[in-house]
Protein backbone atom coordinates (compact mmCIF):
# COMPACT_ATOMS: atom_id res chain seq x y z
CA UNK A 1 0.00 0.00 0.00
CA UNK A 2 2.94 2.23 0.26
CA UNK A 3 2.92 3.05 -3.45
CA UNK A 4 -0.58 3.50 -3.47
CA UNK A 5 -0.45 6.13 -0.67
CA UNK A 6 2.27 7.62 -2.85
CA UNK A 7 0.44 7.98 -5.50
CA UNK A 8 -2.39 9.78 -3.63
CA UNK A 9 -0.71 12.11 -1.67
CA UNK A 10 1.19 13.10 -4.95
CA UNK A 11 -2.43 14.19 -6.25
CA UNK A 12 -2.82 18.21 -6.06
CA UNK A 13 -5.73 20.07 -6.27
CA UNK A 14 -6.57 22.30 -9.45
CA UNK A 15 -5.04 25.78 -9.83
CA UNK A 16 -7.48 28.04 -9.38
CA UNK A 17 -5.95 31.23 -10.89
CA UNK A 18 -5.16 29.48 -14.13
CA UNK A 19 -8.74 27.95 -14.18
CA UNK A 20 -9.97 31.56 -13.18
CA UNK A 21 -7.41 33.43 -16.05
CA UNK A 22 -9.26 31.18 -18.58
CA UNK A 23 -12.55 32.06 -17.76
CA UNK A 24 -11.76 35.67 -17.92
CA UNK A 25 -10.58 34.65 -21.72
CA UNK A 26 -13.56 33.36 -22.65
CA UNK A 27 -16.00 36.11 -21.20
CA UNK A 28 -13.68 38.60 -23.17
CA UNK A 29 -14.80 36.90 -26.60
CA UNK A 30 -18.04 38.52 -28.52
CA UNK A 31 -20.91 36.25 -27.39
CA UNK A 32 -23.00 35.61 -24.63
CA UNK A 33 -21.30 34.98 -21.42
CA UNK A 34 -21.47 31.40 -20.77
CA UNK A 35 -23.00 30.42 -23.85
CA UNK A 36 -20.86 27.59 -24.98
CA UNK A 37 -21.97 25.73 -21.44
CA UNK A 38 -20.11 22.73 -20.99
CA UNK A 39 -17.74 23.30 -23.72
CA UNK A 40 -16.23 26.33 -21.66
CA UNK A 41 -16.58 24.49 -18.46
CA UNK A 42 -14.49 21.72 -19.65
CA UNK A 43 -11.71 24.23 -20.74
CA UNK A 44 -11.60 26.17 -17.76
CA UNK A 45 -10.96 22.50 -15.97
CA UNK A 46 -8.69 21.81 -17.65
CA UNK A 47 -6.53 24.99 -17.79
CA UNK A 48 -6.82 24.20 -13.45
CA UNK A 49 -5.41 21.04 -14.04
CA UNK A 50 -2.40 22.26 -16.23
CA UNK A 51 -2.03 25.37 -14.73
CA UNK A 52 -1.98 26.92 -17.82
CA UNK A 53 -4.12 29.30 -19.57
CA UNK A 54 -2.91 27.93 -23.06
CA UNK A 55 -4.32 24.68 -23.87
CA UNK A 56 -3.44 21.86 -26.15
CA UNK A 57 -4.80 18.93 -27.69
CA UNK A 58 -3.28 17.71 -30.77
CA UNK A 59 -1.89 14.67 -28.86
CA UNK A 60 -4.99 12.54 -27.42
CA UNK A 61 -4.36 8.72 -26.53
CA UNK A 62 -7.25 6.35 -25.72
CA UNK A 63 -6.45 3.41 -23.26
CA UNK A 64 -8.45 0.12 -23.35
CA UNK A 65 -8.19 -1.60 -20.43
CA UNK A 66 -9.25 -5.41 -21.05
CA UNK A 67 -9.80 -8.16 -18.70
CA UNK A 68 -12.19 -11.40 -17.97
CA UNK A 69 -14.43 -11.89 -14.97
CA UNK A 70 -15.24 -15.07 -13.33
CA UNK A 71 -19.00 -13.77 -12.69
CA UNK A 72 -19.98 -14.91 -16.26
CA UNK A 73 -20.51 -18.53 -14.77
CA UNK A 74 -23.48 -16.88 -13.60
CA UNK A 75 -24.88 -16.63 -17.19
CA UNK A 76 -25.25 -13.05 -16.97
CA UNK A 77 -23.77 -12.34 -20.36
CA UNK A 78 -25.52 -13.11 -23.73
CA UNK A 79 -21.29 -14.11 -25.14
CA UNK A 80 -18.70 -16.29 -23.12
CA UNK A 81 -15.26 -14.71 -21.94
CA UNK A 82 -13.37 -15.37 -25.75
CA UNK A 83 -15.02 -12.27 -26.80
CA UNK A 84 -12.77 -10.02 -24.71
CA UNK A 85 -9.71 -11.30 -26.46
CA UNK A 86 -11.11 -11.09 -29.69
CA UNK A 87 -12.21 -7.41 -29.35
CA UNK A 88 -8.88 -6.67 -27.82
CA UNK A 89 -7.01 -8.20 -30.99
CA UNK A 90 -9.11 -6.44 -32.95
CA UNK A 91 -8.56 -3.27 -31.25
CA UNK A 92 -5.02 -3.90 -31.85
CA UNK A 93 -5.46 -4.62 -34.98
CA UNK A 94 -7.74 -1.37 -35.55
CA UNK A 95 -10.20 -2.70 -36.89
CA UNK A 96 -12.80 -2.64 -33.48
CA UNK A 97 -15.72 -0.29 -33.63
CA UNK A 98 -14.05 2.19 -31.68
CA UNK A 99 -10.88 2.27 -34.07
CA UNK A 100 -12.95 4.15 -36.99
CA UNK A 101 -14.43 6.67 -34.52
CA UNK A 102 -10.92 7.25 -33.15
CA UNK A 103 -9.31 7.50 -36.19
CA UNK A 104 -11.85 10.28 -37.35
CA UNK A 105 -11.12 11.91 -34.25
CA UNK A 106 -7.61 11.46 -34.57
CA UNK A 107 -6.85 9.46 -31.73
CA UNK A 108 -4.18 6.68 -30.79
CA UNK A 109 -6.17 3.44 -29.39
CA UNK A 110 -4.20 1.40 -27.04
CA UNK A 111 -5.26 -1.76 -25.98
CA UNK A 112 -4.43 -2.80 -22.83
CA UNK A 113 -4.40 -6.60 -21.06
CA UNK A 114 -4.69 -6.80 -17.33
CA UNK A 115 -6.14 -10.01 -16.67
CA UNK A 116 -7.66 -11.77 -20.04
CA UNK A 117 -7.94 -15.91 -19.24
CA UNK A 118 -5.69 -17.40 -20.74
CA UNK A 119 -4.47 -14.46 -23.07
CA UNK A 120 -0.73 -15.59 -25.03
CA UNK A 121 -0.26 -11.97 -25.85
CA UNK A 122 -0.92 -10.43 -29.49
CA UNK A 123 1.25 -7.62 -31.11
CA UNK A 124 0.02 -4.11 -30.30
CA UNK A 125 -1.78 -5.48 -26.78
CA UNK A 126 0.32 -3.59 -24.10
CA UNK A 127 0.91 -6.64 -21.36
CA UNK A 128 -0.35 -5.35 -18.33
CA UNK A 129 -1.30 -8.68 -16.67
CA UNK A 130 -2.12 -8.56 -12.69
CA UNK A 131 -4.08 -12.31 -12.97
CA UNK A 132 -5.67 -14.97 -15.07
CA UNK A 133 -9.01 -13.07 -14.90
CA UNK A 134 -11.23 -12.85 -11.89
CA UNK A 135 -12.80 -14.78 -9.68
CA UNK A 136 -16.29 -15.23 -9.43
CA UNK A 137 -18.16 -12.45 -7.12
CA UNK A 138 -20.98 -14.60 -6.39
CA UNK A 139 -18.97 -17.15 -4.71
CA UNK A 140 -16.02 -15.29 -2.76
CA UNK A 141 -14.17 -12.08 -4.07
CA UNK A 142 -13.19 -10.86 -7.45
CA UNK A 143 -9.66 -10.72 -5.80
CA UNK A 144 -6.99 -10.51 -3.50
CA UNK A 145 -5.92 -6.31 -2.10
CA UNK A 146 -2.87 -6.72 -3.07
CA UNK A 147 -3.55 -7.73 -6.63
CA UNK A 148 -6.13 -4.66 -7.04
CA UNK A 149 -3.31 -2.36 -5.79
CA UNK A 150 -1.24 -3.88 -8.64
CA UNK A 151 -3.95 -3.40 -11.32
CA UNK A 152 -4.57 0.24 -9.75
CA UNK A 153 -1.01 0.91 -9.64
CA UNK A 154 -0.31 -0.50 -13.49
CA UNK A 155 -3.26 1.99 -14.93
CA UNK A 156 -1.50 4.95 -12.84
CA UNK A 157 2.03 3.80 -14.34
CA UNK A 158 0.13 3.41 -18.02
CA UNK A 159 -1.22 7.25 -17.14
CA UNK A 160 2.58 8.41 -17.38
CA UNK A 161 3.99 6.42 -19.48
CA UNK A 162 1.47 7.73 -22.04
CA UNK A 163 1.93 11.47 -20.94
CA UNK A 164 5.42 11.03 -21.43
CA UNK A 165 5.32 9.81 -24.50
CA UNK A 166 3.50 13.57 -25.45
CA UNK A 167 0.01 13.03 -25.17
CA UNK A 168 -1.69 16.20 -24.10
CA UNK A 169 -5.36 14.15 -23.49
CA UNK A 170 -6.19 11.15 -22.34
CA UNK A 171 -9.12 8.74 -22.36
CA UNK A 172 -10.28 5.39 -20.45
CA UNK A 173 -11.86 2.57 -22.13
CA UNK A 174 -12.80 -0.99 -20.74
CA UNK A 175 -13.29 -4.04 -22.89
CA UNK A 176 -14.37 -7.50 -20.61
CA UNK A 177 -17.41 -9.18 -21.11
CA UNK A 178 -19.55 -9.50 -17.67
CA UNK A 179 -18.09 -5.81 -16.58
CA UNK A 180 -21.65 -4.49 -16.18
CA UNK A 181 -22.09 -6.68 -14.02
CA UNK A 182 -19.27 -5.82 -11.75
CA UNK A 183 -20.02 -2.07 -12.36
CA UNK A 184 -23.01 -2.78 -11.33
CA UNK A 185 -22.11 -4.22 -7.99
CA UNK A 186 -19.21 -1.56 -7.56
CA UNK A 187 -22.47 1.17 -8.26
CA UNK A 188 -24.92 -0.20 -5.74
CA UNK A 189 -22.24 -0.39 -2.96
CA UNK A 190 -21.09 3.06 -3.53
CA UNK A 191 -23.77 4.58 -4.18
CA UNK A 192 -25.78 2.97 -1.56
CA UNK A 193 -28.75 1.62 -4.18
CA UNK A 194 -30.81 -1.40 -4.26
CA UNK A 195 -29.21 -3.83 -6.84
CA UNK A 196 -31.93 -3.65 -9.71
CA UNK A 197 -31.68 0.51 -9.26
CA UNK A 198 -28.56 -0.04 -10.88
CA UNK A 199 -28.54 -2.78 -13.33
CA UNK A 200 -29.27 -2.75 -16.80
CA UNK A 201 -29.39 -5.23 -19.76
CA UNK A 202 -25.67 -4.43 -20.73
CA UNK A 203 -25.20 -5.83 -24.30
CA UNK A 204 -28.47 -7.25 -24.86
CA UNK A 205 -29.79 -9.17 -21.94
CA UNK A 206 -33.11 -10.74 -22.42
CA UNK A 207 -35.59 -10.24 -19.31
CA UNK A 208 -34.99 -13.86 -17.90
CA UNK A 209 -30.94 -12.56 -18.18
CA UNK A 210 -31.65 -9.55 -16.63
CA UNK A 211 -33.23 -11.23 -13.71
CA UNK A 212 -30.08 -13.66 -13.39
CA UNK A 213 -27.45 -10.55 -13.39
CA UNK A 214 -29.76 -8.39 -10.51
CA UNK A 215 -29.41 -12.17 -8.27
CA UNK A 216 -25.74 -11.92 -9.20
CA UNK A 217 -24.97 -8.43 -7.86
CA UNK A 218 -27.40 -9.32 -5.07
CA UNK A 219 -25.31 -12.61 -4.19
CA UNK A 220 -21.84 -10.68 -5.01
CA UNK A 221 -22.44 -7.90 -1.99
CA UNK A 222 -24.29 -10.28 0.36
CA UNK A 223 -21.15 -12.85 -0.35
CA UNK A 224 -18.48 -10.58 0.37
CA UNK A 225 -20.20 -7.42 2.13
CA UNK A 226 -17.68 -4.80 0.88
CA UNK A 227 -17.03 -1.66 2.48
CA UNK A 228 -18.42 1.12 0.82
CA UNK A 229 -16.37 3.45 2.45
CA UNK A 230 -13.25 2.02 0.98
CA UNK A 231 -12.33 1.67 -2.55
CA UNK A 232 -10.24 -0.51 -2.52
CA UNK A 233 -12.05 -2.95 -0.79
CA UNK A 234 -15.40 -2.62 -3.05
CA UNK A 235 -13.13 -2.98 -6.24
CA UNK A 236 -11.40 -6.41 -4.93
CA UNK A 237 -14.07 -7.89 -3.43
CA UNK A 238 -16.70 -7.33 -6.44
CA UNK A 239 -15.13 -5.35 -9.15
CA UNK A 240 -12.73 -6.43 -11.90
CA UNK A 241 -9.24 -5.88 -12.64
CA UNK A 242 -10.05 -3.52 -15.58
CA UNK A 243 -12.10 -1.47 -13.36
CA UNK A 244 -8.88 -1.66 -10.93
CA UNK A 245 -6.69 -0.74 -13.74
CA UNK A 246 -8.97 2.14 -14.67
CA UNK A 247 -9.31 3.94 -11.16
CA UNK A 248 -5.72 3.96 -11.33
CA UNK A 249 -5.50 5.40 -15.03
CA UNK A 250 -7.76 8.03 -13.39
CA UNK A 251 -5.46 9.05 -10.25
CA UNK A 252 -2.25 8.30 -12.73
CA UNK A 253 -4.16 11.42 -14.98
CA UNK A 254 -4.32 13.58 -11.92
CA UNK A 255 -1.05 13.19 -10.70
CA UNK A 256 0.30 13.73 -13.96
CA UNK A 257 -1.92 16.71 -14.15
CA UNK A 258 -3.15 15.53 -17.61
CA UNK A 259 -7.13 15.45 -18.27
CA UNK A 260 -8.74 12.34 -19.19
CA UNK A 261 -12.34 11.48 -20.33
CA UNK A 262 -14.53 8.99 -19.24
CA UNK A 263 -16.79 6.54 -20.81
CA UNK A 264 -19.42 5.63 -19.95
CA UNK A 265 -21.04 3.28 -16.95
CA UNK A 266 -18.20 1.54 -16.28
CA UNK A 267 -15.51 4.01 -16.51
CA UNK A 268 -17.76 6.13 -14.38
CA UNK A 269 -17.53 3.41 -11.71
CA UNK A 270 -14.04 3.17 -11.96
CA UNK A 271 -13.82 7.33 -11.49
CA UNK A 272 -16.10 7.05 -8.49
CA UNK A 273 -13.48 4.95 -6.71
CA UNK A 274 -10.77 7.09 -8.11
CA UNK A 275 -12.10 10.03 -6.77
CA UNK A 276 -13.43 7.50 -3.16
CA UNK A 277 -9.44 7.47 -2.97
CA UNK A 278 -8.43 10.49 -3.99
CA UNK A 279 -10.85 13.51 -4.07
CA UNK A 280 -8.62 15.65 -6.00
CA UNK A 281 -8.54 13.30 -8.74
CA UNK A 282 -12.10 14.84 -9.47
CA UNK A 283 -10.02 18.09 -11.66
CA UNK A 284 -8.95 15.84 -14.32
CA UNK A 285 -11.91 14.46 -14.75
CA UNK A 286 -14.46 15.46 -18.16
CA UNK A 287 -17.84 13.23 -18.47
CA UNK A 288 -18.31 12.38 -22.22
CA UNK A 289 -21.46 11.13 -22.13
CA UNK A 290 -24.18 9.51 -20.22
CA UNK A 291 -24.33 6.34 -20.32
CA UNK A 292 -28.06 4.28 -20.97
CA UNK A 293 -27.42 1.96 -18.45
CA UNK A 294 -29.79 2.85 -15.65
CA UNK A 295 -27.26 3.95 -13.08
CA UNK A 296 -25.22 5.78 -16.11
CA UNK A 297 -26.71 9.11 -15.25
CA UNK A 298 -26.55 8.30 -11.08
CA UNK A 299 -22.85 8.04 -11.37
CA UNK A 300 -22.07 11.09 -12.50
CA UNK A 301 -24.17 12.88 -10.40
CA UNK A 302 -22.18 11.56 -7.65
CA UNK A 303 -19.13 12.66 -9.52
CA UNK A 304 -20.47 16.16 -9.97
CA UNK A 305 -19.83 15.79 -13.94
CA UNK A 306 -22.32 16.46 -16.75
CA UNK A 307 -22.20 14.75 -19.67
CA UNK A 308 -21.05 17.01 -23.28
CA UNK A 309 -23.22 14.10 -25.18
CA UNK A 310 -26.52 12.63 -24.61
CA UNK A 311 -27.09 10.00 -27.38
CA UNK A 312 -27.96 7.29 -25.34
CA UNK A 313 -24.37 4.82 -26.24
CA UNK A 314 -23.56 2.08 -24.55
CA UNK A 315 -21.25 0.85 -26.64
CA UNK A 316 -18.05 0.49 -24.37
CA UNK A 317 -14.23 0.38 -25.87
CA UNK A 318 -13.91 4.15 -24.43
CA UNK A 319 -16.60 5.01 -27.53
CA UNK A 320 -18.00 7.54 -26.14
CA UNK A 321 -14.84 9.70 -24.84
CA UNK A 322 -13.73 9.60 -28.42
CA UNK A 323 -16.96 10.99 -29.16
CA UNK A 324 -16.24 13.69 -27.56
CA UNK A 325 -12.63 14.74 -28.47
CA UNK A 326 -14.29 16.85 -31.60
CA UNK A 327 -16.26 18.72 -29.13
CA UNK A 328 -13.47 19.56 -26.99
CA UNK A 329 -11.79 20.49 -30.65
CA UNK A 330 -14.49 23.14 -31.43
CA UNK A 331 -14.50 24.65 -27.93
CA UNK A 332 -10.54 24.94 -28.04
CA UNK A 333 -11.16 26.89 -31.83
CA UNK A 334 -13.65 29.07 -30.21
CA UNK A 335 -11.55 29.92 -27.05
CA UNK A 336 -8.21 30.12 -28.65
CA UNK A 337 -9.27 32.13 -31.88
CA UNK A 338 -12.69 34.07 -31.29
CA UNK A 339 -12.92 37.46 -31.80
CA UNK A 340 -12.94 39.17 -28.48
CA UNK A 341 -15.51 42.17 -27.90
CA UNK A 342 -12.78 45.34 -28.12
CA UNK A 343 -11.87 43.51 -31.76
CA UNK A 344 -15.65 43.44 -32.46
CA UNK A 345 -15.56 47.13 -31.44
CA UNK A 346 -18.98 46.62 -29.27
CA UNK A 347 -19.70 46.78 -25.51
CA UNK A 348 -19.09 43.40 -23.94
CA UNK A 349 -21.73 41.88 -21.82
CA UNK A 350 -22.22 41.84 -17.82
CA UNK A 351 -23.05 39.41 -15.42
CA UNK A 352 -26.64 39.93 -14.52
CA UNK A 353 -27.91 39.18 -11.36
Amino acid sequence: MDELNKLLKAIAPPDRKAGQAAKEQWDSLAKPLGSLGLLEEAVVKMAALTGKMEISLERRTLAVFCADNGVVAQGVTQTDSSVTAAVARSLARGTSTVCPMARAARCRVVPVDVGMVDFPGFPGVLDRRVKNGTGDITRGPAMSREECVRAILAGAELARELKGQGADILAGGEMGIGNTTTSSAVAAVLLGLEPEQVTGRGAGLSTQGLRRKVAAVERAIAVNAPDPREAVDVLAKVGGLDLAALCGFYLGCARERIPVVLDGFISAAAALCAVGLCPNAAGALLASHVSAEPAGGRMLEALGLAPLITAQMRLGEGSGAVAALPLLDMALAVYGGGQTFGELGIEAYAPQN
